[in-house]
C-alpha cells in the first residue's frame, strides 16, 4: 500500500488508539500461568435452555436475514422482560432495536446524534469507548471527575459542568459501573434528573450491569426521564452471552427511528441465531441472572475482606463485578508501574486504574467474574508484592 494513503483517511479514525487495556491483557496472556484478574466477562456458560434454542433454530433453518430492528417476537419479548423487570414501558414496534451488543448500541446512537463540535460528558473513571466514539464523530469527549464523590456524580456539579459547557448534546451514565462497580439509589437518580429536565441533551444510559446489583434495587434511568433517555442495555452479563452480542437500544420512537438508520448501515440486522438464543433468555431466562449474582456476590465478598486486610482502599460495590481500589501510601503510586511489576514479578493482572480515565489515577481495577481459586491465587500473590515492596519503601 502507498505510504501516503493514510493522509486520505479521516483523520479522526486514524487519530484513534488501540486502548490499553487490549495491549495489557495481551501483555499478560504471553506470561504462561499469569492470573488473570482483568476480564471483564462472566466466567459462566450460557445457561443450557438458551444453547438449546440456538441450535433448534439452525436445525429449523431459521438462517435468513430478519428486520433491520430484530425481529419481532423478539422485541415483543424484550418489551414484557423490561417491563417485569425495571418497570420501563417501551413499545416493541416502535421504541425497541436490537443491536450487536451495546458496544454497537452507544456506536450507532453516537452516529445517529453527534456532530462536528459537539460534546458528550461522561463521569470518569469509565469504560473505555465513550471518548473514542465521541472522538470518531467529531465530537469531544468532557469528563467529570467523580473520585472525590464516591465514583457517582452529583447534581451540583453535573449542573455546573452544563452551565460552563453549552455543547454538551449527551450525558453517558453508566451504572454499575465499569471499573468502579458504583451504582445509583432511586432518589439519586431524580436528584439528577430534576437537573437534566432543564436542559435539551440527551441521556444515553448504559444499564448492562442492571441485573448484577447487589445492595438495592435497580432503578432504571428510561423509568425517570424517559423522554430524553435513551436506554442501553442486553444479555452480554446478565445471562453469559458476550460473545453472541446481543443488545438492545431502548427509547422514544422518533429517536429510535433515526438511530435505526445507523444500525441497517453498520449491520444490516444481527445474526438471526443470536436473536432466537437472545428470544429464549428473554421468554424463559428470568431467573438465569439469580445463581450467577449470589456467586459474584460470594466472590465480591472474599476478594473486598482479602483487600482490606492488605492495606488497600476498597469501597463496597453496588454492582458488576468489579473492584476499583486505591493503592496504599507507603506503595508505588503510579499505577501502571504497579500493575506492571505486579505482572512481571508475581504473574498476576491486574488493570490500572487510569486507563479509565480521570479519576483512575492512583488505583487498580480488579474483575471478580472468576473462579474463587484465581481469587485466592490474587491475594495471596498481590500479599507477597506487598510485603516485598513494603520493605523496599522503608529500606529507602
Amino acid at each position: 500500500m502507498k505510504s501516503d494513503l493514510i493522509s486520505l483517511m479521516k483523520p479522526s479514525v486514524v487519530a484513534i488508539k488501540q486502548q490499553d487495556i487490549f495491549k495489557f491483557n495481551a501483555k499478560a496472556k504471553s506470561i504462561p500461568g499469569a492470573v488473570n484478574m482483568t476480564v471483564g466477562e462472566p466466567n459462566f456458560p450460557t445457561p443450557d435452555h438458551i444453547k438449546k434454542a440456538a441450535i433448534a433454530a439452525i436445525e429449523e433453518n431459521k438462517t435468513h436475514y430478519t428486520v433491520p430492528e430484530g425481529d419481532h417476537e423478539l422485541l415483543h419479548a424484550v418489551a414484557t422482560y423490561l417491563h417485569d423487570k425495571y418497570d420501563l414501558n417501551y413499545d416493541p414496534e416502535s421504541q425497541i432495536l436490537a443491536t450487536a451488543g451495546v458496544t454497537e448500541g452507544v456506536f450507532s446512537v453516537f452516529n445517529a446524534i453527534l456532530q462536528t463540535g459537539d460534546e458528550v460528558l461522561i463521569p470518569s473513571p469509565s469504560f473505555t469507548i465513550y471518548g473514542p466514539d465521541a472522538n470518531f464523530n467529531g465530537a469531544s469527549p468532557v469528563y467529570l471527575d467523580t473520585s472525590k464523590t464516591g465514583f457517582k456524580m452529583t447534581p451540583e456539579a453535573l449542573a455546573e459542568v452544563l452551565r460552563t459547557n453549552p455543547r454538551i448534546k449527551i450525558l453517558l451514565l453508566n451504572y454499575p459501573s465499569n471499573p468502579t462497580g458504583a451504582s445509583y439509589t432511586k432518589t439519586e437518580l431524580e436528584a439528577l434528573a430534576e437537573v437534566l429536565k432543564k436542559h435539551d441533551i440527551f441521556v444515553v444510559s448504559d444499564e448492562i450491569y442492571s441485573e448484577l446489583t447487589y445492595n438495592f434495587k435497580h432503578v432504571s434511568f428510561g423509568t425517570i426521564l424517559p423522554e430524553q433517555t435513551i436506554l442501553l442495555n442486553g444479555l452480554s452479563k446478565s445471562h453469559a452471552m458476550t460473545g453472541w452480542r446481543f443488545g438492545v437500544v431502548c427509547g422514544p420512537a422518533d429517536v429510535i427511528a433515526q438511530i435505526n438508520k445507523i444500525h441497517e448501515l453498520a449491520t444490516t440486522s444481527i445474526t438471526s441465531i443470536t436473536q432466537y438464543a437472545a428470544l429464549e433468555a428473554y421468554k424463559n431466562g428470568y431467573d438465569d441472572p439469580i445463581s450467577m449474582r449470589k456467586e459474584y456476590q460470594a466472590r465480591r465478598d472474599v476478594l473486598h475482606k482479602g483487600l482490606k486486610d492488605l492495606g488497600f482502599e476498597c469501597p463496597d460495590p453496588d454492582g458488576a463485578f468489579y473492584l476499583f481500589i486505591k493503592i496504599p501510601e507507603g506503595l508505588e503510586q503510579d499505577d501502571v508501574k504497579f500493575a506492571n511489576e505486579l505482572l512481571q514479578e508475581e504473574h498476576l493482572a491486574i488493570l490500572p486504574g487510569s486507563f479509565f480515565g480521570i479519576g483512575g489515577e492512583g488505583h487498580l481495577r480488579l474483575s471478580y467474574a472468576a473462579s474463587m481459586d484465581n481469587i485466592n491465587a490474587c491475594l495471596d500473590k498481590l500479599g507477597d508484592f506487598v510485603k516485598k515492596h513494603s520493605k523496599l519503601v522503608h529500606q529507602v
